[in-house]
């Protein structure tokens, strides 16, 4: 398979806590979503990459105990962007999921910085 992640399918990946992993899918999330309507070309590539990071979450070990939630998620967003929308999905609350994502995520990288100034 030829990723576009190349680094992170090589290991960098699951070096990454889950928030982190989730929050990084939101941004190619919220990217597939901006552009579907101005640039479907690029959209679909911003998809194809979400799909790529949601599959080596399912593949990190680690997240043994968190794949269903991320399995069902990978699911609804294939659902919601390439199928009929059978979950009744909307683009805002894609955005709210994958914004609480973002906000853990930067709520422990700001956490480590201070512990490693202190």
């Amino acid at each position: 398979m030829a990723y576009q992640h190349k680094e992170q399918a090589q290991g960098a990946w699951a070096k990454h806590d889950l928030i982190f992993q989730m929050a990084n899918i939101g941004s190619e999330v919220y990217r597939a979503m901006k552009w579907q309507e101005k640039n479907p070309e690029i959209a679909r590539h911003a998809f194809e990459r979400s799909l790529e990071l949601f599959d080596l979450t399912i593949e990190d070990q680690k997240n043994i105990g968190r794949l269903k939630e991320v399995l069902r998620a990978r699911e609804a967003w294939v659902d919601y962007f390439a199928y009929d929308n059978s979950y009744h999905s909307t683009r805002e609350q894609w955005e709210k999921y994958f914004l609480e994502f973002a906000a853990a995520a930067n709520n422990s990288k700001m956490k480590k910085i201070i512990q490693h100034t202190l």
